[in-house]
């Protein structure tokens, strides 16, 4: 029987672009304490003068944060709404790059090596044989000692039964943490740093055991083995 997650029906360029350019989807260019939650995972493994790709920039978010740290920041994405509202948010401090990572090798088309390759809000769209495609286009870009990280939502998180609502158009298939850990190794990462975030949507929320298995996000931090 053919896995129920190879079903998923990948969004396409205008659903994408379409998305963006919503009035609503501009909040997610807003500080909130989901996000402050993923720069507090972050923070450790960004440094000045180091190069970050963040991989489905999406808003741009991310991207500004990795410049605003003294990082050479590469924003890739296939939506061009996307990358133009990642150059706003940036003051254009980025190189902002249109590529699909399903097609299209990234060294040649990016020509650098990376420390960090960060990724929120990217795998959760794609079926599994098209997930390791995309993790291993990115390994082939990130440094011997660099840093793979993910963030996908949970599928036990109360999230996901109203985020249809907030994102019309746009399937995805949310993970388990053994999920995302399997991920990541069989494509041969290491994991180094692992767990869930946002178990709660304030701003006190436990994390830790409780995060792994209702938090709204999962995450792993890998390196090449």
């Amino acid at each position: 029987m053919p896995s129920t997650q190879n079903k998923l029906t990948t969004p396409r360029d205008e659903d994408w672009n379409n998305f963006w350019t919503r009035e609503q989807s501009q909040q997610f260019c807003h500080v909130s304490w989901s996000k402050r939650r993923i720069l507090q995972l972050l923070t450790p493994y960004v440094h000045a003068g180091d190069r970050a790709l963040d991989a489905g920039c999406g808003s741009g978010f991310f991207s500004k944060y990795f410049v605003d740290q003294g990082m050479a920041v590469t924003a890739l994405d296939y939506s061009w709404a996307a990358l133009d509202i990642t150059k706003h948010m940036t003051q254009r401090r980025v190189r902002a790059v249109q590529g699909d990572l399903l097609v299209e090798p990234l060294p040649p088309l990016l020509n650098d090596k990376f420390d960090v390759i960060f990724s929120d809000g990217l795998l959760e769209h794609f079926s599994k044989p098209d997930q390791d495609k995309i993790v291993q286009n990115l390994i082939s870009v990130l440094n011997e000692k660099g840093f793979l990280i993910t963030v996908v939502p949970n599928r036990w998180s109360p999230w996901e039964i109203i985020r249809p609502i907030f994102m019309p158009g746009i399937d995805e298939k949310p993970f388990v943490l053994g999920q995302l850990q399997d991920l990541n190794t069989r494509n041969g990462l290491k994991i180094v740093q692992q767990g869930g975030l946002n178990t709660l949507p304030f701003a006190f929320s436990p994390e830790g055991m409780a995060a792994k298995y209702f938090g709204m996000l999962l995450y792993t931090v890998a390196q090449q083995k």
